[in-house]
């Protein structure tokens, strides 16, 4: 009894009669049509598929196989790591460090700067070369949010338009009072670890400088992919910062970080690269000089050494430590018993796992031939 089809039609857009509606399901049906995948295997998904039914006969042996495999590659690793040979030096300059480093941290934390100090040591056995020379720092958060994504990669990569124009996320160290740019902007530049060693063999009455090499102490991709110098402005880097200012910390421009080397210089400073890959633990070691050179080619000899220190970085204020490491190496690289006892838990873990599968599967394999008989 409702209204005629002719006035249910009469809507602007609503095809009236039966024949309208029959061109309204033919062109939900092309639509339809479509939007269907193609009747192929691979979006029909009717292509083979192999799934896996694990049974004692193939979990057992994989559980054993990968226990074993964790076990050796674990032994491996723990007794590599066992060979490494380390000599660790603390120039904190702390109360009760024994040394004239602490006058020097005093004087840091007044905010003098350039103070230098000595350490001697002695080494009771050669370190066989190439020995690498760390710089470890602790109690120091390079892994905080805020810190870490303080920085401008457009800006590193060498970008002309990032060098005027520093990301946001580079504040409060993105421009000066002035509002110049900051280059290199961020947190992580700003607070680069600026104390210089110097290392001397004594015997014979004689100091004689141990070379320490830092070519190559930071990773290949960073030093060749994601940091470059900004394209130079009439053959002058110098002039390719123009317009920029240092960081508040820095004493001197990035053009002036080893301004002697043109290849060591400004954003592919070494020692800059290796200080901008930011550290996950509160206490962490960044590869500073190799000894693999002129002398010393064949590492350390056993005896007496005389290490220099510019103290120019201050770690007293936040309760940190600073440390000098000097350690060999190995094919896994320098010393980590964590992975070889990461390796050797896991893998007695597989093992013990495998072995409780073994005894449950052998006591229901026997209930369950006994409810057969």
């Amino acid at each position: 009894c409702g209204p005629p089809r002719a006035v249910l039609g009469s809507g602007a857009g609503w095809p009236a009669g039966p024949g309208g509606e029959a061109q309204v399901r033919r062109t939900a049906m092309a639509a339809a049509a479509q939007n269907k995948p193609d009747n192929t295997a691979f979006t029909q998904q009717r292509l083979p598929a192999w799934q896996p039914l694990l049974s004692a006969g193939t979990a057992l042996p994989l559980f054993f196989c990968v226990g074993l495999a964790c076990l050796a590659l674990g032994l491996g690793l723990h007794f590599s790591s066992a060979t490494i040979r380390e000599r660790e030096l603390d120039y904190s300059g702390g109360a009760g460090g024994g040394h004239n480093c602490s006058s020097c941290a005093n004087a840091s934390r007044a905010g003098a700067a350039g103070c230098t100090c000595s350490l001697h040591f002695e080494l009771a056995e050669a370190l066989p070369g190439p020995v690498c020379l760390y710089y470890e720092l602790s109690n120091y958060y390079q892994n905080h949010r805020r810190y870490g994504v303080s920085r401008d990669d457009r800006q590193l990569s060498g970008d002309s338009w990032g060098l005027s124009n520093p990301a946001k996320e580079c504040s409060p160290f993105r421009t000066d009072p002035q509002g110049m740019p900051i280059a290199p902007c961020g947190a992580i530049a700003n607070s680069l670890f600026n104390d210089t060693f110097a290392l001397y063999h004594l015997a014979n009455g004689k100091a004689s400088p141990v070379p320490l090499d830092n070519r190559g102490i930071s990773w290949w991709t960073d030093s060749n992919i994601k940091f470059s110098n900004p394209e130079l402005v009439n053959g002058s880097l110098p002039a390719a910062f123009k317009g920029t200012v240092k960081p508040p910390n820095w004493p001197h421009a990035a053009y002036l970080l080893d301004a002697g080397n043109p290849n060591n210089t400004g954003f592919i400073n070494e020692d800059f690269i290796v200080w901008m890959r930011t550290a996950a633990l509160p206490t962490f070691r960044k590869l500073y000089r190799r000894v693999r050179q002129g002398n010393f080619s064949s590492g350390l000899p056993e005896g007496s050494y005389r290490l220099d220190i510019t103290y120019n970085y201050p770690v007293l204020s936040f309760q940190g430590t600073k440390k000098v490491i000097f350690s060999t190496v190995s094919w896994m690289g320098g010393k980590n018993p964590f992975l070889g006892i990461a390796y050797l838990v896991f893998g007695s873990a597989c093992i013990l796992t495998g072995f409780v599968m073994l005894a449950v599967h052998l006591r229901y394999q026997q209930q369950n031939q006994m409810d057969v008989e």
